[in-house]
């Protein structure tokens, strides 16, 4: 009895075998779409508290608003990163 070799075959995980992952990636880019558009007005809202606050001269008021712009623009910018990341990492598991 022989067995048989299984050179040169490409073996991977089967992505499309788990159940519902049609569904899993419409949950995921619908967070993540959340995600941005809360990240963009909480923006709006800081900018627009920022030049509210630094034309009445209110300086505290303006430093809060500045950070708020900034942790808007780093939330967006993970947000988008997110997708981005999890697609190399699913691209880069059969090469392991």
């Amino acid at each position: 009895m022989s067995t048989p070799l299984l050179t040169g075959t490409d073996v991977g995980p089967n992505f499309g075998a788990v159940g519902g992952s049609g569904d899993l990636r419409a949950i995921v880019g619908a967070l993540l779409t959340y995600g941005l558009i809360v990240a963009v007005l909480m923006l709006v809202v800081s900018v627009t508290t920022w030049a509210i606050a630094s034309s009445s001269g209110s300086w505290h008021t303006a430093q809060k608003a500045k950070l708020g712009c900034f942790v808007a623009i780093g939330g967006a910018a993970l947000t988008g990163a997110a997708l981005t990341w999890a697609n190399w990492l699913l691209d880069i598991g059969p090469h392991l």
